[in-house]
């Protein structure tokens, strides 16, 4: 066990020193990896392009009666590694007090070791709780009170959190159809100064197969004041509620794929498939594939005539756990990664676009990390001078956002193009304390790159790895999404 010695490092029984458990320098192995996140990285704001943070909650300011609410509330993260302890449901989703759904998670957590939730439930505890200590069974008690007095602090509020966090502007997920009456809430109260905008999710609209599509479409239709019976109709529709969201400060789009296909089909032949699913009539899936392909061609064009960016997730397979998906619903924790994504269908779907001049800046995750040099090969090849890295690999998705597969990502992409291109770190979250998330990243960039200059990879000049690391942190994502920032 280790001896303090009051320093940052502890000194073992046999009298070796040790690093102190997350420390300053928590992650930080070299002196240019901590002159960099120490004096630029850490300095940086908060820009988090993309996440599924519920518009409410800010609108209405949402306070948290128990650190239970705002930690496994929605975190299926922690729900899978739970039931990976043997915890029965009802302590997971289930009704049982959130102060024991609390102690489950605490017993739970010790055993987490390796796990980037180890170093995220941490990270959170010590930046917005002030606890410097371990959580585990014994200390729950102790972390739960702690917690739960500083949430009835103002501070501690929805708005409240993310300001502390630095955050300038965050982007939700929002479908079609969707009002917006949460966002105008915001926008109109100037006492708020971070921007938060809508992004454009039109899942329900491109799943032809989906139960509740014909209906979903009835919804749609009424949003915009036009009833659809065709593909026609449904583009017109989504042109008009396209419209309303760039009103409201939209700048990007996100769609969840199981993989990016390209199955082209007549214009003739995917009137003919929507009129099927209309009529209730079963499709097959190679028709879904053909619809889903003119869908994207269709709203590739829509995005880059209004300047949006495209964002592709695919790569993995929903709701694999029936009996707990009847019991808890999508998102709950029983997701896989789906090794099937073809990036010969990728390149022809960007390139169907590029042959129109329709493709929009796009950005590709896939949630298999074997997939990282493919996407690398095929960002590749369609880059130009409209902006600097027009087409991105988005940050190491979901099942990867941990050390080794955000190093893995950085040094793919640095091997196979312009890592100080990269736009970076998002949080892909509900929570509103998962902004340590990207201080957990940038750690990880200043060590991999302060690891590349201490070996001689890359010149230790000041002036160039300072900008580096700020642009990866912020700057570049600013730019290329093209926000109007306050200030």
């Amino acid at each position: 066990m280790p001896v303090e010695t009051g320093q940052d490092v502890c000194r073992d029984k046999r009298g070796q020193d040790m690093k102190k458990f997350m420390d300053k320098d928590f992650l930080l192995s070299t002196e240019t990896a901590r002159k960099l996140y120490h004096k630029y990285a850490a300095n940086m704001p908060i820009l988090d392009y993309h996440c599924h943070i519920d518009p409410q909650e800010i609108a209405e300011d949402k306070k948290f009666d128990n650190i239970t609410q705002i930690w496994l509330g929605g975190d299926h993260y922690k729900w899978r590694q739970m039931r990976s302890n043997g915890i029965e449901e009802k302590y997971i989703t289930g009704e049982a007090p959130d102060r024991e759904k609390f102690q489950k998670w605490a017993e739970t957590l010790e055993k987490a070791i390796g796990n980037p939730l180890y170093h995220w439930s941490h990270l959170e505890l010590q930046r917005y709780f002030g606890y410097d200590g371990i959580l585990n069974g014994e200390t729950a008690e102790e972390v739960w009170e702690i917690c739960n007095k500083k949430l009835q602090e103002k501070a501690f509020s929805a708005r409240g959190l993310i300001q502390a966090s630095n955050v300038t502007l965050l982007c939700t997920t929002d479908d079609p159809a969707d009002s917006l009456k949460w966002h105008k809430i915001i926008w109109e109260d100037s006492e708020f100064t971070t921007q938060v905008l809508p992004a454009w999710r039109p899942e329900k609209a491109m799943n032809i197969a989906a139960p509740g599509f014909k209906t979903y479409m009835k919804k749609l239709g009424q949003a915009a004041g036009i009833e659809i019976l065709d593909f026609s109709g449904l583009k017109r529709a989504l042109i008009k509620r396209m419209d309303f969201f760039q009103q409201m400060g939209c700048r990007e789009s996100d769609h969840s794929l199981d993989y990016a296909m390209y199955i082209p089909a007549s214009e003739k032949e995917v009137e003919s498939i929507f009129a099927k699913a209309m009529a209730d009539t079963p499709i097959s899936y190679e028709e879904e594939l053909k619809y889903k392909t003119a869908f994207l061609i269709f709203a590739g064009k829509e995005y880059k005539r209004r300047n949006w960016v495209m964002q592709l997730h695919y790569g993995v397979k929903r709701d694999n756990n029936r009996k707990i998906y009847r019991m808890a619903g999508a998102d709950a924790g029983i997701d896989c990664i789906n090794n099937y994504t073809p990036s010969a269908q990728l390149a022809d779907l960007l390139n169907a676009m590029n042959e129109q001049e329709s493709l929009p800046k796009t950005i590709l995750y896939s949630l298999n990390p074997s997939d990282n040099a493919a996407i690398g090969t095929v960002i590749g090849c369609f880059q130009d001078d409209e902006c600097a890295g027009k087409i991105q690999q988005g940050s190491a998705w979901w099942f990867n956002d941990h050390k080794q597969g955000m190093t893995d990502q950085l040094i793919s992409l640095a091997n196979l193009g312009l890592l100080g291109n990269f736009i970076g770190m998002l949080t892909d979250s509900r929570s509103f304390l998962s902004y340590t998330r990207h201080e957990y990243f940038r750690r990880i960039l200043c060590n991999l790159i302060g690891d590349w200059v201490e070996n001689g990879e890359y010149p230790d000049d000041e002036r160039v790895l300072s900008t580096l690391v700020e642009n990866i942190s912020y700057w570049n994502a600013v730019r290329y999404f093209e926000f109007n920032l306050k200030s």
